[in-house]
């Protein structure tokens, strides 16, 4: 079958001139998708399922981390998962990351030696794998990804506070059951109320304690011992009944290794 490609880079210039050099390189590629930002290229990812994805690390919306997060997560189960190519400005945290888990990505400006020994690797493992080996080995890379620490890590919120009008409501965080995104905000539900925060969970999550607060979809932070059991689900996702509240949430497929019984 012809390999397909999508391109999500927010810089017209580098994105053309990759296209281009793709074109070259790989004559028989087809880029399907060529796009500016990583909500686009989310949607365009899930709508063409292609076999490689070269994702900026930082473009308007979503980040190219979070979208192959989101990727793995509503990949749907038994269609081959697709190659993910990393475009970063040089961050020696990043490249570390990256090197440390043998993830290919592309340095920017890009040269077009180092594009050429990329292109080699991706038509190997494209003729070597099987329909579904890549989702598994693509997990445990984002996951070790999401979790490698940056420049600096921030102080450990104790209280939370959430504005009201005039009123703020301190909320200390042993008392929040879980964290949801909600577009702009954050929704910081304990056992009685419901509380916003003008925070996205990007900037909320290296503030959490991991070992209290544990990540169970990209937009879902529960407390540890708020989970009351969890129900895993042929299709790698796992349902969680929680202790203090009635609804139910959905760990996904990328966060379904933290529920293994002893």
């Amino acid at each position: 079958m012809t390999p397909r490609a999508l391109i999500a880079e927010d810089e017209p210039l580098l994105l053309t001139s990759l296209r281009d050099e793709l074109r070259a390189l790989w004559p028989e590629l087809q880029v399907v998708a060529a796009v500016g930002d990583g909500d686009t290229a989310l949607r365009e990812a899930l709508l063409q399922r292609p076999a490689v994805c070269f994702l900026d690390i930082r473009m308007p919306g979503l980040s190219g981390l979070e979208v192959a997060q989101a990727l793995a997560e509503d990949w749907p189960v038994g269609v081959p998962f697709a190659l993910l190519v990393f475009i970063t400005a040089y961050d020696q945290y990043a490249v570390q990351a990256f090197d440390a888990q043998a993830v290919d990505y592309l340095v920017k400006p890009l040269h077009s030696d180092r594009l050429a020994a990329c292109v080699q690797r991706l038509r190997a493992r494209l003729a070597e794998r099987t329909p579904v080996d890549a989702l598994p080995q693509a997990m445990e890379q984002l996951r070790a990804l999401l979790a490698a620490p940056g420049a600096a890590s921030p102080e450990r919120l104790e209280v939370i506070q959430a504005g009201v009008g005039n009123t703020v409501h301190l909320v200390p965080v042993d008392d929040v059951v879980y964290f949801e995104a909600a577009d702009k905000y954050v929704r910081v539900i304990t056992a009685e109320r419901e509380h916003l925060i003008r925070l996205s969970l990007r900037e909320l999550l290296p503030r959490l304690d991991p070992q209290r607060f544990w990540q169970v979809h990209r937009g879902t932070v529960v407390r540890a011992r708020s989970i009351a059991s969890a129900q895993r689900h042929e299709s790698g996702k796992v349902t969680l009944t929680l202790r203090e509240r009635p609804e139910r949430l959905t760990a996904s497929r990328l966060y379904a290794h933290l529920f293994k019984g002893l």
